[in-house]
């Protein structure tokens, strides 16, 4: 019998796995403490219709990205969305799963009025910016960024 692959909206039960799915953007980073878990999720649940996707296979999430949509003044009052901590297990990359989660956010973005969709990534891998054209992303515009955080190795 095939596996079954679903998509949904994370929820606050979902922390506990969805940090872990996170180890496998970032194996290294500082894991977050439960209390600043709970606070963080009150926090992005008020971004009106802002989500964290999950892509679940047979109920085990295997891929993950964060939809963010934010309000404009321009283009309309038309909303843009932002893509960020996109993420497959690695156990599971290669099968489609996270293009298919990638691509349940550019529906979101567009089915809430969203004039654009954009994420930046600071790979250089050329199987991660392959993934990030085959779902249609294209190189258009000039990204620019002041961090205070130093960029996670790669």
């Amino acid at each position: 019998m095939a596996a079954e692959f679903t998509i949904r909206r994370a929820t606050r039960e979902d922390l506990p796995e969805l940090l872990q799915l996170y180890r496998h953007l970032m194996p290294d980073d500082v894991p977050v403490s439960t209390e600043r878990t709970e606070e963080i999720w009150d926090r992005f649940s008020r971004y009106g219709d802002s989500a964290i996707l999950l892509g679940l296979l047979d109920g085990r999430q295997v891929a993950t990205c964060t939809l963010v949509v934010i309000p404009n003044f321009v283009r309309g009052g038309a909303n843009y969305a932002l893509i960020e901590n996109v993420v497959t297990h690695t156990d599971f990359r290669g099968q489609g799963h996270g293009k298919a989660v990638l691509l349940a956010a550019v529906d979101a973005a567009w089915s809430l009025g969203c004039y654009k969709v954009m994420l930046l990534t600071g790979s250089k891998n050329p199987a991660t910016l392959g993934f990030y054209r085959n779902a249609g992303f294209e190189t258009t515009k000039t990204g620019f960024e002041v961090r205070r955080l130093p960029p996670r190795e790669r």
